[in-house]
């Protein structure tokens, strides 16, 4: 057997891998299988999520859409037509009052925001959101909460069927894909249940995506702008907030927080195009002048920012409906950067207050206690996200303090997925000073065929495996290379980032870090709570969990800390499968 295959057999059957096994190619490839499962009672919702999975076109889709990026009415043209095949026309959708939210990070949780603020008024709200982290029915709520399993099948196959049935047979492709679908039945789904709002997250994109068919919403909103998806938006700020600005429609006011100079030139200009009135959030510490500090259900200063985008597209939608107490206005103050007016500084309504209080966004900046463990969840996936998420794990663990008597013991438990720049993100990483890099794939288990929410066919266990050891080889290169630092060269500045991102000055690296590859979170899980998480306990490891000599040593050393820190972060989908191993209640 070959070096490579016996490497990828011990990720798979030891779970622990050491640095040195890492290989670059695997001849064979171990497809996910797309059976259904058989027909049980009280399988239907899942039944439903594994033919959903089928759609799970997203490498095709998104190659058709980088030789259509100068032709964004291409895509909605089609997603016209499917509009249409399950009974409903772009007329329709008019009848929904939606705000509509864009941007590269921090866009889920101004959705998130924005919905509790104006759920807090009374009013029956719907939200579309993506991804999911535990299952598919998170990304269509009501008022709050996903749509219930019954309601989510019910509508699934109401719109397969009718797709089914009105596909044009001289075509191959009569189904659209994963996100198109669930975009679709958002749309059924907040028609036929009346909602008086629905807050509508923009996928990937802006002017080609597919919710982009959209014509007549409310408000619309951009968060912070960054460089991710270049293969598909582009490869520069401006090229991405053209893309973003997309959602721009003429005579609907929209909002956006600050953003570098050339950006905000772009918005303002796509802005102008379709005579749209753009508006730059004042901070929300503008907002709270003379009255206490806003509180969050959100963890992280950076929320700060999404919150205050939330705060102004509730308040634009109470007042284009006439609805009282959308916040006394104050004394508006000169925008500092010219090129857009300053969006209304208000006293926040007592309701504002509760929203942005109440608001629950699992994954985004979550802190999960639980006896000695302390596991922190945050899906940052791209470097100013990630730079944010070192800047909250960090002020948190200066929250809490050093453990009485005892050692204690930080971990971090890390992937991600598609062409993202794993080295550079392992490297704003390394200031958190980790004794334990764990590296392993968005799965629960080996095999995801128990759980159709969690199942990916574009992707083989091979190529995720791989992934993950490429992954170690950065962290053990960029280990080796803090360890021994060129004393000829001077630190180049952290990219896309403040000055204050190291909170103190980095402590001298006297040790390397230990890090190590398992098959699936759920193996992972295992030896980093070492059955001391109370809620997380298994029947016991795996056998040979404990085979590799890092596995072992640092066993004891988890056991015997008196407090274990784990940051979650680099991929959406990995929180999420931590999430559904240490909160069962979220699977039911």
């Amino acid at each position: 057997m070959s070096p490579a295959r016996s490497h990828l057999r011990a990720a798979l059957y030891l779970a622990a891998v050491s640095p040195n096994c890492v290989t670059t190619r695997v001849a064979a490839r171990r497809e996910l299988s797309v059976r259904p499962a058989p027909q049980e009672p009280g399988m239907e919702y899942q039944e439903a999520v594994r033919m959903l999975n089928t759609l799970q076109t997203n490498a095709s889709y998104l190659e058709q859409v980088k030789h259509q990026r100068g032709d964004p009415q291409t895509q909605l043209e089609v997603m016209k037509l499917y509009l249409a095949q399950t009974g409903l026309q772009v007329e329709d959708l008019d009848r929904l009052n939606i705000i509509h939210i864009t941007g590269t990070k921090g866009k889920g949780s101004t959705c998130a925001f924005t919905e509790c603020i104006l759920r807090s008024y009374g009013l029956k709200t719907g939200f579309f959101s993506s991804p999911h982290l535990v299952q598919v029915r998170e990304r269509i709520r009501i008022n709050g909460q996903p749509i219930s399993p019954e309601l989510f099948t019910k509508h699934f196959w109401c719109l397969y069927h009718r797709l089914e049935e009105t596909k044009d047979s001289s075509s191959s492709v009569f189904m659209p894909g994963y996100f198109r679908f669930l975009t679709l039945m958002a749309f059924h789904v907040f028609l036929q249940e009346k909602v008086d709002l629905a807050v509508v997250e923009v996928g990937i994109g802006g002017a080609y995506d597919c919710t982009n068919i959209i014509r007549k919403p409310i408000v619309c909103g951009v968060s912070s702008l960054g460089i991710d998806h270049t293969s598909l938006l582009g490869d520069t700020m401006e090229k991405i907030a053209w893309q973003k600005g997309g959602i721009f429609k003429r005579g609907v006011p929209a909002f956006t927080v600050p953003q570098p100079d050339g950006p905000l030139a772009v918005l303002k200009e796509c802005a102008e195009k379709v005579s749209c009135p753009l508006y730059l959030c004042p901070p929300l510490e503008a907002l709270e002048e003379g009255g206490p500090r806003l509180a969050l259900g959100l963890e992280g200063e950076h929320q700060r920012s999404n919150a205050a985008l939330a705060l102004q597209l509730a308040r634009s939608w109470l007042q284009q409906k006439d609805h009282q107490g959308i916040g006394e206005l104050k004394v508006s103050r000169p925008s500092l950067l010219c090129q857009l007016p300053l969006a209304p500084v208000f006293l926040p309504t007592s309701r504002m207050r509760h929203g942005l209080r109440d608001t629950e966004w699992l994954g985004r900046s979550q802190v999960l206690r639980r006896g000695p463990l302390t596991w922190y969840l945050d899906g940052a996936h791209t470097s100013s996200s990630v730079q944010a998420c070192v800047r909250w794990f960090r002020q948190a663990l200066q929250r809490l303090g050093r453990p009485g008597s005892g050692p204690e013991v930080r971990v971090l438990l890390f992937n991600t997925t598609g062409a993202r720049d794993s080295a550079a993100l392992l490297k704003l990483l390394q200031p958190c000073q980790f004794d334990y890099a764990v590296f392993c794939p968005n799965l629960t288990e080996v095999s995801s065929l128990g759980n159709a929410d969690q199942q990916n066919f574009m992707v083989t266990l091979d190529q995720v495996l791989l992934r993950c050891l490429e992954h170690q080889q950065h962290w053990s290169r960029l280990d080796k290379e803090l360890a021994s630092p060129d004393l000829g060269s001077t630190p180049s500045p952290e990219p896309a980032g403040p000055a204050s991102l190291l909170l103190t000055p980095r402590l001298p690296h006297t040790h390397s870090t230990s890090s190590l590859v398992f098959s699936c979170i759920s193996h992972a899980l295992q030896w980093i709570s070492q059955g001391r998480d109370p809620v997380f306990q298994t029947l016991g490891p795996p056998q040979d969990l404990l085979a590799h000599p890092v596995a072992d040593s640092g066993a004891s050393v988890l056991r015997e800390a008196a407090a274990v820190h784990v940051l979650v972060t680099g991929s959406l989908h990995l929180v999420g499968g931590v999430l559904r191993l240490l909160e069962p209640s979220l699977s039911q």
